[in-house]
């Protein structure tokens, strides 16, 4: 067994929600945390490696609950190496990954080939989520048993949406049996069916076809009916409606097993972003209205959203370049997650330790992950960030293959120092190009 080398995170404020708030010393010794605790650097003389955190946040590696990393099928977007550098470059050491990959992740084959590919690249931790049905074809169910001891952590058809309510409820029961959560992506296809942005004045002022917010609110609350016949751990991604938040608040207050997540551009964004017919700014579901944005804000307020996610969509820039009708939904989001979620901690509308909790020890145990902790034992997966700290998103510097977000040009504050998985340092930020070596770094593809 090769041993790895003891590694010392100095003097930083140490944020371990729910356990620990305050300047402390962490110690790493052989991929795991053995202690955190003021003063430690006092008693330790054999520390190989000493980083020094002052003025810095120490928190447990950041968990991402829902990205796309494409490969196998469309590695021309992201890979799953390019993926997992655009992670850890974000402060994410653990990310669940969607099963919309050629083919779709609906085999112990295709899981197997992901957490080998994980493995290699030697980036963040890969958590594959299988299909709840052959293809993703919402007709017959997938071998679920089978993709959860290949190492699946849910399942979900991802943006096919089940719209066969049997199907569903023998998937939510299916999936019971093997304690997996099940993720549906909320939309009514045939309210949606055409639709390009949010449907509301600046659609109609625009000329572009709607998707209402009923599209979405239709589903949640068929699957939250779902749920509770069935007693399935129901997982709803992505929420952008005010009503859909009133729902699962409803649905939390008489205990059901349900968590919701946020992407940081439903909290950070409305439609007014797509006045420019801008592309970058077109996902599903669609960037919605400023009521809609204050309630996905109060929703993550008082937890009836326990998480931020990013939902992760790369494209390439041939694609994006189309018009706006016929361009693909998705922005790529792993790199400017944690700044937008602390621009809620500098409004009010959460506090630190909040923030921290939606990006770790949540999504980790609403999967069941075995991370997103700092506890002496647990695997050294560890995220520094300097809070103060600002930079403009350039497109052309972020670690993933593609480039398509909506926040070119904007000035962040926080941004990650260092991340740690399993006590191995795999990003550092030094202020240059980044950390990748030029000759491992795949080039995006050509307009």
């Amino acid at each position: 067994m090769t041993h790895k080398e003891t590694i010392l995170i100095k003097g930083g404020r140490v944020l371990n929600p729910g356990r620990w708030d305050g300047v402390a010393d962490v110690l790493i010794e052989d991929g795991r945390i053995v202690a955190v605790e003021p003063g430690l650097h006092k008693k330790i003389r054999a520390a190989a490696r000493i980083i020094d955190a002052g003025g810095l946040v120490v928190c447990p590696g950041l968990v991402d609950a829902h990205v796309h990393f494409r490969e196998p099928g469309f590695e021309y977007k992201e890979t799953i190496a390019t993926g997992g550098a655009a992670a850890v470059a974000g402060g994410f050491t653990s990310v669940c990954c969607m099963p919309n990959t050629r083919p779709v992740n609906d085999s112990r084959a295709v899981t197997e080939f992901m957490l080998a590919q994980a493995a290699a690249a030697r980036k963040a931790r890969v958590f594959p989520i299988g299909a709840i049905t052959k293809g993703s074809r919402g007709e017959e169910l997938a071998e679920i048993g089978e993709l959860c001891d290949a190492g699946c952590v849910a399942v979900s058809d991802d943006g096919v949406p089940v719209m066969d309510s049997l199907v569903m409820r023998r998937a939510m029961e299916y999936a019971s049996a093997f304690h997996l959560p099940v993720i549906d992506h909320c939309e009514d296809c045939r309210l949606s069916i055409g639709g390009a942005m949010h449907e509301g004045a600046v659609s109609t002022e625009l000329g572009l076809p709607g998707i209402p917010r009923a599209a979405e609110e239709v589903m949640v609350a068929r699957n939250l009916v779902l749920a509770e016949l069935t007693g399935a751990r129901l997982h709803l991604p992505h929420v952008s409606t005010a009503g859909a938040v009133r729902m699962i608040r409803e649905a939390r207050a008489r205990g059901l097993p349900v968590t919701a997540e946020a992407a940081p551009h439903h909290f950070s964004l409305t439609d007014d972003a797509v006045r420019s017919y801008n592309t970058q700014a077109k996902m599903n579901p669609p960037l919605r209205a400023e009521a809609d944005v204050r309630a996905v804000r109060e929703g993550l307020r008082d937890d009836t959203i326990d998480m931020v996610a990013t939902d992760h969509a790369p494209h390439a820039s041939q694609e994006k370049q189309l018009e706006f009708d016929a361009a693909p939904f998705g922005v790529v989001g792993l790199e400017t997650a944690l700044p937008l979620t602390l621009a809620l901690v500098e409004e009010g509308v959460l506090t630190l330790e909040q923030a921290l909790a939606k990006l770790t020890t949540a999504p980790a145990r609403a999967f069941r992950l075995p991370h997103g902790t700092l506890e002496p034992g647990v695997d050294a997966d560890v995220t520094v960030f300097d809070p103060n700290a600002t930079w403009v998103v350039d497109p052309a510097r972020l670690h993933s293959r593609s480039r398509n977000t909506p926040f070119a040009g904007w000035t962040m504050k926080g941004r990650v120092v260092a991340t740690l998985v399993g006590g191995e340092v795999v990003y550092e930020n030094e202020g240059t190009e980044g950390w990748i070596p030029d000759d491992e770094r795949l080039p995006p593809i050509p307009d």
